[in-house]
């Protein structure tokens, strides 16, 4: 061990190191910014072996969950975030990055990572709510959310969304925030370390960050 390790322990313990994944699908500029921002160091990684030891990973997408899990499948990234998740490891995912956990979807009749029991459907709403659902919305947190809810109010608080399908999971303890768009929907979910968010904290200012640096402290707990 040289003589600087006890300067990168305390570098490290004061900024987790997070894995970006990168499967050509995610919005990885505005969401590494945003952890950096927070307080976290962000490594884009592309393949399992390239997550080495991060603290936490990290799991964005944008566009079409078929295209999304067939990606994750195909580098080999599928089965680490299943893994991760399975040993408790702190894991954070975003908008697709939501729905790929669960079973299936009925946008293209996929079958997701299978990490949680549960499906992804896509809104019937009144003819007065346009699909897909965009722009601010207020999240309401369960109080079983603290500390990830930490700083944010349980009433709600205002977040960006951009989606056409909602996750409805078949074990109701796992939701974390809801939102009402046309009646309500799953905007959240946790569970242990690991947590997930339909809308997109990158684009929601403050409260965004907020949940980030909530995300942050939990790796910094866990590691």
């Amino acid at each position: 061990m040289n003589a600087a390790s006890p300067v990168s322990a305390s570098q490290h313990a004061a900024r987790p190191r997070l894995a970006l994944l990168n499967y050509g699908m995610g919005n990885l500029r505005s969401v590494a910014k945003a952890f950096e921002v927070s307080g976290a160091d962000v490594r884009i990684v592309e393949h399992a072996e390239d997550i080495g030891a991060a603290d936490g990973l990290v799991l964005p997408g944008v566009g079409a969950l078929p295209d999304c899990v067939e990606a994750l499948r195909a580098t080999g990234l599928g089965e680490a975030v299943k893994g991760w998740i399975g040993a408790d490891r702190p894991f954070f995912g975003i908008c697709l990055g939501m729905q790929a956990l669960f079973e299936e979807s009925e946008e293209g009749g996929c079958r997701g990572l299978g990490v949680f029991p549960g499906a992804v459907r896509r809104f019937r709403l009144p003819p007065e709510y346009k699909v897909p659902h965009m722009g601010w919305n207020p999240v309401a947190f369960r109080p079983s959310g603290a500390p990830l809810a930490a700083g944010l109010r349980a009433e709600g608080e205002p977040f960006y969304f951009v989606h056409s399908y909602h996750c409805v999971p078949a074990d109701a303890s796992l939701v974390f925030g809801e939102c009402d768009y046309g009646g309500r929907f799953v905007a959240a979910i946790a569970r242990g370390r690991c947590v997930a968010t339909q809308f997109h904290p990158e684009k929601s200012q403050a409260a965004g960050l907020r949940l980030y640096r909530n995300f942050i402290e939990l790796c910094r707990a866990a590691g």
